[in-house]
């Protein structure tokens, strides 16, 4: 026979075996991997993994790996939709009026009490850049610093910044209240929220505010070295109510001042270490200004965030507003009030 058609006849019995070497494996592998589910008492809907398929478990160690499993923060039913998640600011922002909106019996406005960089920052953040006013709060900061620390009650630290963010937002809604009163016409210019918050650090159950001078910062930064600290942020708000079925509805103030009501008032709190800090990396931070208005003597957003080791909690509760938790507050409150 020539050796050319041998190696035709030889061609074709390997292509024949390769097809049936196909054919073969590939029944296998349907009938290993796949079985009809006819368990369920269906025909021909659909394929599932046999019974004897072995299913993989995450070993104990493998598991850490995803990180902790942690538990969502409850919420009131004023910051939760209708299917029960989160609802946020973000899709109601729009019922805040415009700064360059002339007010109206159904309008609603925003004033940050505060003249804090930083607070401002984050509002912007939050989109309210142009739905909000600053005025900071008539507030004596330091007396009703001294009379709460001098008090007979001994407070917490997390109480006092609420307590304090309380009494800002309330003492600028006073002023408000009583310069509307005394205008002629103001009584229906629609509904004002007034935010006041304050942020303290807290060391070993000491409250550190903002320095008195360099030395102060100094000997804050130093005692804060190589350690664990909490930031308290307490935020508060109030409403100024701008129509008659809201000051009818309102039964909240206690001596019967019916033109404004506490919305919410909490505190927010994070941890933060602090590296191992040198004297000439304390002066030479010190002598940037940075430190000197801000609590603890330092700012997270700002130089003072390289003296941060690690942190706990939200960074913005540390920077001066827990954003996520004020953008909750904040809808429910909107929504409270009815708009």
């Amino acid at each position: 026979m020539p050796p050319a058609a041998t190696g035709h006849r030889l061609s074709k019995r390997f292509a024949f075996l390769f097809v049936l070497f196909v054919i073969h494996h590939r029944s296998c592998f349907y009938a290993t991997c796949f079985t009809l589910d006819t368990r369920r008492g269906t025909s021909g809907s659909g394929w599932t993994l046999p019974e004897s398929a072995p299913t993989r478990r995450l070993k104990k160690q493998e598991r850490s790996n995803f990180g902790p499993l942690t538990m969502s923060e409850s919420t009131t039913h004023n910051n939760e939709s209708t299917n029960g998640k989160t609802s946020l600011l973000i899709s109601n922002i729009h019922k805040i009026s415009l700064n360059s909106s002339a007010p109206t019996p159904s309008s609603l406005h925003l004033i940050l009490a505060s003249a804090s960089p930083r607070r401002r920052e984050i509002l912007d953040m939050m989109g309210l850049s142009n739905r909000y006013a600053v005025q900071p709060s008539p507030l004596d900061e330091k007396a009703f610093q001294t009379e709460l620390m001098n008090g007979d009650d001994v407070i917490e630290p997390r109480e006092y910044a609420r307590i304090l963010a309380e009494r800002k937002a309330g003492a600028l809604c006073e002023q408000l209240v009583t310069k509307r009163q005394q205008q002629a016409g103001e009584s229906e210019r629609g509904t004002t929220l007034v935010i006041g918050s304050d942020t303290i650090v807290d060391f070993e159950s000491h409250i550190l505010e903002k320095p008195d001078d360099m030395e102060d910062a100094y000997n804050m930064l130093n005692r804060l070295s190589g350690h664990w600290h909490m930031v308290h942020t307490g935020v508060a708000m109030y409403a100024i109510l701008g129509n008659e079925a809201q000051r009818t509805s309102n039964n909240t103030q206690e001596e019967g001042d019916n033109h404004m009501r506490l919305m919410f008032s909490f505190t927010d709190t994070a941890r933060v270490k602090f590296a191992s800090l040198s004297e000439e990396d304390i002066r030479s931070y010190i002598a940037t200004n940075e430190p000197m208005d801000k609590a603890g003597s330092y700012g997270i957003q700002g130089i003072g965030g390289q003296l941060v080791e690690n942190m706990e909690g939200d960074f913005f509760t540390v920077m001066g507003l827990p954003m996520h938790r004020l953008s909750r507050s904040l809808n429910g409150a909107i929504a409270d009030l009815g708009f």
